[in-house]
């Protein structure tokens, strides 16, 4: 077994259409962080789900429903951190408001 520790989002704007974000291809993967930032002057919203390989991004396996963040907060998602996606898993997201969250994740990749 071999444990590769990675970046699984880089720091990047929340799309405001719901988008997969990260694929666990091949691997197994623990989801060690994951960061939103509101940098907008309004409070906006960010969901976040974990899906299955055998699945798609809706309402059974969202983990995070409209979290709103206040103007230039951050939160770490203590929902999703110590969360494993299996082979073909993913990450997906849908903000509130286009241009004003950004999200990042890092984590481990087991082979």
């Amino acid at each position: 077994m071999s444990v590769t520790v990675r970046v699984l989002i880089p720091a990047k704007l929340a799309e405001s259409s719901q988008t997969t974000q990260y694929t666990a291809n091949g691997v197994t993967t623990l989801i060690d962080k994951f960061t939103a930032t509101n940098f907008s002057g309004s409070a906006a919203t960010i969901s976040v789900n974990l899906v299955t390989v055998a699945d798609s991004a809706g309402n059974q396996n969202l983990i995070v429903k409209t979290k709103t963040l206040q103007p230039s907060e951050t939160y770490t998602f203590p929902e999703i951190t110590g969360a494993a996606l299996g082979p073909g898993g993913f990450i997906s997201t849908i903000a509130g408001t286009a241009s004003a969250i950004n999200i990042r994740s890092n984590g481990r990749e087991i082979t």
